[in-house]
């Protein structure tokens, strides 16, 4: 692999580690702490820099599309499941 640097940040409200020479290394993460040990380690096993980008949260992708909530907590019933009102 060349050199390149494995870059820590935030993007579209969530944290990723990019590898702009081996995109298919590039994960994302639910918070800062889990993205930057992760990039510490792809970085040493890679034998990589790796940089941290720090910008403010956007919240962009963190906040709940309302109707998924309440898919989630109300699921629709399964139409091919047994009733147990039916004799």
């Amino acid at each position: 692999m060349s050199q390149s640097t494995v870059t820590t940040k935030s993007k579209n409200g969530q944290w990723v580690n990019e590898v702009a020479d081996a995109p298919h290394l590039s994960r994302s993460y639910r918070d800062r702490d889990e993205a930057v040990q992760a990039g510490r380690e792809l970085a040493a096993e890679h034998h990589l820099e790796h940089r941290i980008e720090e910008s403010a949260p956007t919240g962009a992708i963190t906040d709940p599309d309302p109707a998924s909530q309440r898919e989630a907590e109300f699921p629709s019933p399964d139409p091919q499941a047994p009733r147990s009102d039916q004799s």
